[in-house]
């Protein structure tokens, strides 16, 4: 299928690692030059703005400024934006529970879950509109709507996150800007499955093996697997598309069947 994004512009957030690595690299092979934000240029990221048009830019995207100077790399690098995806986000399992949650953490975590990519939107958006088109995809997860104790302060980030991504889609999509969700629920990167994930982390906590954790967390679902970061990367691609020129305000689910409710 030809999305018909060859020529366009993107700018992608948390791009180094992980699905935001595997949109970048989508996103490319499908000719679209890519602005790509991430804390450290190393690695793949870093091969791909030699083998592709994608430039990396280091940034830190929890700064106030810094979502802002991402944007502007785009325009001033390629001469315009016609998709952003908010991708970058950070948890930490809360293992000790509710109380253990400091005033600190959760603007930590609201901050770089939330509020970065209401930052990046806000600096997006006026390029977006210049346009007359434009989408706006955006990373949050089934823990916008299965809240669990064990990353409290993240469901509630990304409960807002889904939230404002809702309402701007009503704002801006008469001026033909799309705004779309995608959540997926545990996906095989360094976020669940890396020395410090969250696998490690409960292991290290209660006893026992990173890997029976994993197992045991995506073992009740239908596929019984962890989704690969270029499974929700595809998903991007297509919202990003106009072969969905008409869906806006929706959000998708990528989680092997692991929400039961209608």
């Amino acid at each position: 299928m030809d999305l018909h994004l060859s020529g366009k512009i993107a700018v992608v957030t948390g791009a180094s690692k992980g699905i935001g690595l595997a949109v970048t690299r989508a996103l490319a092979a499908e000719g679209v030059s890519v602005v790509a934000g991430a804390r450290e240029v190393i690695g793949e990221l870093a091969q791909l703005a030699v083998d592709f048009p994608v430039r990396p830019v280091r940034v830190d995207l929890s700064t106030p400024d810094g979502p802002a100077r991402l944007v502007e790399e785009a325009v001033s690098a390629f001469g315009g934006l016609d998709i952003l995806v908010n991708n970058v986000g950070a948890v930490r399992p809360r293992l000790d529970g509710f109380l253990s949650i400091t005033d600190d953490e959760w603007i930590e975590t609201l901050t770089i879950n939330f509020l970065s990519a209401v930052r990046t939107t806000r600096a997006a958006l006026p390029h977006l509109l210049d346009r007359g088109a434009g989408a706006v995809v955006t990373v949050s997860s089934v823990n916008a709507s299965l809240p669990d104790p064990l990353v409290l302060d993240y469901s509630a980030a990304k409960g807002a996150l889904a939230n404002f991504s809702k309402g701007l889609s009503k704002e801006v999509g008469p001026s033909g800007v799309r705004v779309n969700t995608v959540s997926p629920g545990p996906v095989a990167t360094a976020l669940w499955l890396g020395d410090d994930g969250i696998a490690a982390t409960v292991a290290g906590v209660v006893g026992g093996d990173p890997e029976a954790v994993a197992k045991k967390a995506v073992g009740t679902t239908p596929t019984g697997r962890f989704t690969t970061p270029e499974e929700v990367a595809d998903l991007v691609l297509l919202l990003a598309s106009d072969r969905t020129a008409n869906v806006t305000g929706a959000d998708f689910t990528v989680d092997g069947g692991l929400i039961t409710t209608l």
